[in-house]
């Protein structure tokens, strides 16, 4: 039994989507994380004598230069810190909002559900591109306000799918036991319930946080995200674009870095739902 458990579980890190999700993601984040380590000269150094440079021609320069020389390959590495900062934070802070919400509503019914799920109706019904305009025109555009947007946004994914789940739980043996013998309803809540409710709450979070950096990427094209004397990937892409005719890596490269890091994440949160929801597991 110990030995087939084991190979159950060496089987699944085995996968072709752990590896290559995994690889994908871990490559890209150790990069950003030591992008001072790898560029020591910054990713702001102006060469003017080496603009537009294609790529693979000059090893200084791996992945060639934009309009005003700068070396693409460490703005790539840089602007992946934005992005991931934004995918990151954003999912962490509608994770802690929408579960809560979501036990509150699951849990005590009534009241706090009909208020707090009808709220999450009507903002559903918004058009995303809607309220990013609104939010955006009223607070301007900036790192800490994209992380506030997508959280405002997202967090309603959570409070539904937490709610549905704990609706699902609340009669079971195991809490009927706890609060026949006057455990608190804190306690309840994140000893007993909670820890049940992770893993559909993990999965959605590697999906969004793929989600999250493609929409900071769509908005800081659009104008509409970060401050673009910042480097990010949605504005390194809105920077290229008048050059894609002349010089196609200014933009290709940050493109492809999009792609990578969405593509892992994908692959990532597709093996975590196969690993811990073994009814839902496709055969391979």
């Amino acid at each position: 039994m110990a030995s087939s458990t084991t190979s159950t579980a060496r089987s699944r890190f085995l996968s072709l989507e752990f590896i290559l999700g995994a690889f994908l993601t871990g490559t890209i984040c150790l990069a950003v994380l030591f992008a001072d380590v790898l560029f020591p000269g910054g990713f702001d150094r102006i060469d003017l004598m080496a603009r537009l440079t294609p790529p693979f021609v000059d090893a200084a320069h791996p992945l060639g230069t934009d309009p005003l020389g700068r070396d693409v390959l460490a703005r790539v590495v840089a602007g992946g810190r934005i992005s991931l900062t934004v995918g990151f934070v954003s999912v962490a802070g509608a994770v802690v909002i929408g579960v809560l919400m979501g036990l509150v509503a699951g849990y005590y019914r009534g009241f706090w559900d009909m208020v707090l799920m009808r709220f999450a109706d009507v903002q559903l019904a918004l058009p995303f591109i809607l309220l990013a305009i609104t939010f955006i025109a009223i607070l301007g555009g900036s790192l800490t306000n994209t992380i506030i947007l997508l959280i405002v946004s997202q967090w309603v994914q959570y409070a539904r799918l937490v709610r549905g789940s704990v609706l699902a739980l609340r009669d079971r043996e195991f809490i009927l036991s706890a609060q026949a013998i006057g455990v608190r309803d804190r306690r309840i809540i994140f000893q007993h319930l909670l820890p049940n409710l992770l893993g559909p709450v993990i999965v959605l979070m590697t999906l969004n946080v793929a989600t999250n950096i493609l929409l900071e990427s769509s908005l800081t094209f659009l104008g509409l995200g970060v401050d673009p004397t910042i480097p990010s990937w949605g504005g390194m892409l809105a920077d290229g674009r008048t050059y894609l005719q002349l010089a196609w890596w200014v933009s290709v490269f940050p493109g492809l870095a999009i792609l990578l890091t969405v593509l892992g994440l994908n692959l990532l949160g597709d093996w975590l739902r196969d690993s811990l929801d073994p009814t839902g597991r496709t055969s391979r």
